[in-house]
């Protein structure tokens, strides 16, 4: 098991605005908080990460059976991490902090998964 599947803590706050060093508004690294869940995906490269996440709950629920089963699996985790990245974002993140979010929540998605087996 990592240490993020037994940390008690797998909710936090998130990187604080200092936490990756100083930064400009005019920084093109900064995460735009007008970008679609998507388009969040594409720029922290987490689609990969993502998909094994999807496909951990797919298996939990039996597996792909129809494309009206799967959007029904796939779109709430798709809802709740939209929800966290709104809930930990704050003014002038960067895309390298907004990763670390996304990360943060895939694997303790995953460390749930794995417990409830």
């Amino acid at each position: 098991m990592t240490k993020k599947e037994s940390a008690p803590d797998c909710i936090s706050p998130g990187p604080g605005p200092d936490a990756t060093g100083p930064h400009t508004p005019e920084s093109p690294s900064e995460f735009n908080r007008s970008n679609s869940l998507e388009r969040i995906i594409d720029l922290t490269d987490e689609m990969a990460h993502l998909n094994e996440l999807i496909l951990m709950h797919l298996d939990s629920q039996g597996g792909f059976t129809t494309p009206e089963a799967y959007f029904a699996t796939v779109q709430p985790v798709l809802d709740l991490l939209e929800v966290e990245i709104g809930v930990r974002y704050h003014p002038g993140m960067t895309i390298t902090e907004i990763k670390l979010v996304v990360q943060d929540w895939i694997d303790c998605e995953m460390a749930e998964l794995r417990r409830s087996r």
